[in-house]
């Protein structure tokens, strides 16, 4: 679901569909006067007028699949969830908290579709292009909600527990994976801005560890620079990425000795997944963010989230409760 909504980004395929229908949406234009009836109603909007004037047909139905195909995608996974939870309700399998942390699930998948048009919406009104804010918001809680199903699976599957009683190791995780979501959101706001296009260098930026560019705008506009323009996310970008590494592999060597062997596994596997993704970063980097590469990037953030979260709950210091 991410790499699909990461290749309706990269395509610019977000803003094709103009309408937000649940039930209805759900079937595509099937004869050739609803294509063109769905066409006519994306020339009403700034990305046909101000970007695609010129498009034809078949054109934009190049961009609206991508699009369609992420919304229903989007309504599976409801589906997916919702048949097998009312079984198992009906049935009477969950206990009072799992029930609970299942509806909570449901909750933040609606809410993350709600939040997808919340984004889509801020393309159709004067520019042709969604927040780079909204983006980075609906990223965030996809990430966010896959890390709360992956701690719904350990939970309920996982029978390898660390027992060292070491309250540092496990605050220390849970810094890491803030980190790891905060440079997921600096890394949306680099997509939502096209940043990778800019300062194709490493480590410096054209040049400079800070470029001019970077320097007079902070003088003008202070701290925003960092959360708006294109030098301020790519330089926070590339160096949270870079803390991250080394923080990690710094993590690793101070803790090793005092984990099971188990636990030392899944941080030595999040060690190098973020290795392999800063790799893989600063290449997209070089090469100007060439499609293959973008998406393989994200999808690659996406592990690495789930290896964050994974290590937080195997820090759990004692013995477990189950569900």
């Amino acid at each position: 679901m991410v790499v699909v909504g990461g290749i309706t980004r990269l395509t610019d395929s977000g803003l094709s569909m103009v309408e937000w229908k649940l039930i209805m949406g759900t079937l595509p234009p099937g004869s050739d006067a609803e294509w063109q009836e769905s066409f006519e109603k994306y020339k009403q909007f700034p990305e046909y007028q101000q970007i695609n004037y010129d498009f034809t047909l078949e054109q934009y139905k190049s961009i609206f699949w991508w699009e369609y195909i992420h919304r229903v995608l989007g309504r599976i996974i409801g589906i997916v969830f919702l048949v097998p939870f009312l079984f198992f309700w009906i049935k009477g399998y969950f206990n009072k908290n799992l029930l609970t942390r299942l509806i909570i699930l449901f909750i933040l998948g609606g809410f993350q579709g709600f939040l997808g048009w919340y984004m889509v919406s801020s393309g159709l009104i004067n520019q042709p292009d969604v927040s780079h804010y909204r983006l980075a918001i609906h990223l965030v809680t996809a990430l966010i909600l896959l890390s709360y199903i992956v701690w719904l699976i350990l939970m309920l599957t996982n029978t390898h527990y660390s027992k060292i009683r070491v309250q540092l190791y496990h605050k220390t995780m849970w810094f890491m994976y803030g980190v790891t979501m905060l440079q997921v959101m600096f890394g949306a706001f680099v997509a939502g801005l096209k940043a990778g296009k800019f300062h194709n260098t490493f480590p410096l930026m054209d040049g400079s560890w800070l470029p001019p560019t970077l320097v007079s705008s902070y003088h003008e506009y202070g701290i925003s620079v960092f959360f708006d323009n294109v030098s301020g996310v790519q330089f926070v970008h590339r160096w949270l990425g870079i803390f991250l590494l080394l923080a990690l592999i710094t993590i690793y060597y101070n803790f090793k000795n005092s984990l099971l062997p188990h636990t030392r596994r899944r941080l030595l596997i999040f060690v190098i997944l973020v290795t392999v993704q800063a790799i893989v970063g600063i290449l997209t980097l070089l090469m100007k963010a060439p499609f293959a590469f973008a998406i393989l990037h994200q999808f690659i953030g996406v592990l690495v989230v789930v290896a964050a979260i994974v290590n937080v709950y195997s820090s759990r210091p004692g013995l477990p409760s189950r569900a």
